[in-house]
């Protein structure tokens, strides 16, 4: 992959570990190594201690077995959640189904101590094979970063970046309401520009209405 790099996006962290290893975990395995990484991935089946030692940590595994996530080993580790609610898979979850609330501040809650950024879930499985480009790529597409730690945010960002996205800063860690499905950005294979633009419209969406409602900004 080209090692250019979106200008004010610092250099990527260099070891990646992954939990979770179906094709989702797989093709981001394979995007960073791509990128020249250290990579070292874990199924349910294996030890996670390796993959929880990287600089960071993406989670991929089905969002409705977070709980079995080693807690204890990501404790002050930087983690990605990529996962995602699916009540046809993960059964009537009202912890996962809150309005009130976004996944990754309950997947915060539970892995005390470790540093959550939502990223990498709004993307087709097909977008992470296909679309992965280097920087100024016409069909290079975008991917959504929120977090609480604007550190932690650029971070993540310099990830994407060197994965082969434009990163798009979609601001604290509750904002990831905003491209879970099933939002108008979750498995839009956008560009950066058309994900702010949607990132805009998202209160004014229904999902938006019910979400503002909920939490009494409406």
């Amino acid at each position: 992959m080209d090692d250019a790099r979106v200008e004010g996006v610092p250099a990527p962290p260099r070891a990646v570990g992954i939990l979770g290893t179906g094709r989702v975990g797989t093709v981001l395995a394979r995007l960073c190594r791509d990128a020249g990484l250290e990579v070292t991935a874990a199924s349910s089946a294996d030890d996670p201690a390796a993959a929880c030692a990287a600089d960071v940590v993406i989670v991929a595994i089905p969002l409705g077995r977070f709980r079995t996530l080693p807690a204890d080993l990501l404790r002050g580790r930087l983690v990605v959640d990529a996962m995602n609610y699916w009540w046809e898979l993960d059964g009537a979850r009202p912890d996962l189904d809150d309005p009130t609330t976004s996944t990754s501040e309950t997947v915060a809650a539970f892995l005390d101590g470790a540093r959550v950024v939502k990223a990498l879930n709004h993307a087709s499985v097909w977008e992470l094979e296909n679309l992965a480009h280097p920087p100024g790529h016409p069909d290079r597409r975008g991917i959504a970063v929120a977090g609480d730690d604007a550190g932690d945010r650029a971070a993540v960002a310099a990830l994407v970046d060197a994965m082969g996205f434009d990163p798009v800063d979609a601001g604290p860690l509750a904002a990831g309401v905003r491209f879970e499905p099933p939002t108008e950005i979750f498995g839009s294979d956008a560009t950066a520009g058309e994900l702010r633009e949607m990132l805009d419209r998202f209160p004014r969406s229904q999902r938006g209405r019910v979400v503002a409602r909920a939490r009494g900004e409406a």
